[in-house]
């Protein structure tokens, strides 16, 4: 049993319950945009044992899921998407070992990066954009891969640098995914993402 995946999973899930995320949604209404992107993630996470490419590593999501849910929302989607993936037959640890290391880390990690660029970056647009969306995204998941790697390995036949490199490539795939739907928001559909507000980020006159 891995147990700092568990404990980290019991953790997570422990405080965005006692958060009631539930509660900062209106009444009667489904946030139907990102349930339909956390209706996507098992496919990105299991891209690697569908193609059955071990050093192929799947893309993340969980940033943008917490940037249209926000972290406590996000995490209860993050197990709701793990429930998939044990439905799909994948065994148990390997399930708890990429909620962690595919959801919640880079999710919670996204979080702390957009936290420190709100309080020490201006309140600009495109700080959003590209501070959020692109660069915390690219930053978070990358840190997420190399602390998997350095917590539990690298499946064998594979070199640490290799698995390494290839998440790092694979965050900058979830940085311009992120970061391009991320500028579509905004533009069009800032309701749609949880941590944005126009009095924040726009220039007032």
């Amino acid at each position: 049993m891995p147990w700092p995946d568990a404990l980290l999973a019991f953790a997570a899930i422990a405080l965005a319950l006692a958060l009631q995320p539930w509660r900062a949604f209106p009444a009667a209404t489904v946030p139907w945009p990102a349930l339909l992107w956390a209706a996507l993630l098992p496919l990105l996470w299991n891209a690697d044992r569908s193609s059955a490419v071990a050093v192929l590593q799947p893309l993340s999501g969980s940033c943008l899921l917490m940037l249209m849910l926000g972290w406590p929302a996000a995490v209860l989607a993050v197990a709701a998407v793990a429930g998939c993936l044990l439905l799909t037959g994948m065994p148990a640890p390997e399930v708890l070992h990429r909620a962690v290391w595919l959801g919640l880390m880079p999710a919670t990690l996204s979080m702390g990066l957009g936290a420190a660029l709100r309080r020490w970056l201006p309140h600009h647009l495109f700080i959003y954009i590209l501070g959020r969306g692109f660069f915390a995204t690219a930053i978070a998941a990358a840190l997420a891969g190399a602390g998997s790697v350095w917590l539990h390995g690298v499946p064998p036949g594979l070199s640490p640098a290799d698995v390494v490199l290839a998440r790092g490539l694979a965050a900058s795939g979830d940085a311009f995914i992120t970061g391009m739907l991320v500028a579509i928001f905004v533009a069009f559909r800032p309701g749609w993402l949880a941590t944005y507000a126009d009095r924040i980020y726009l220039p007032r006159s």
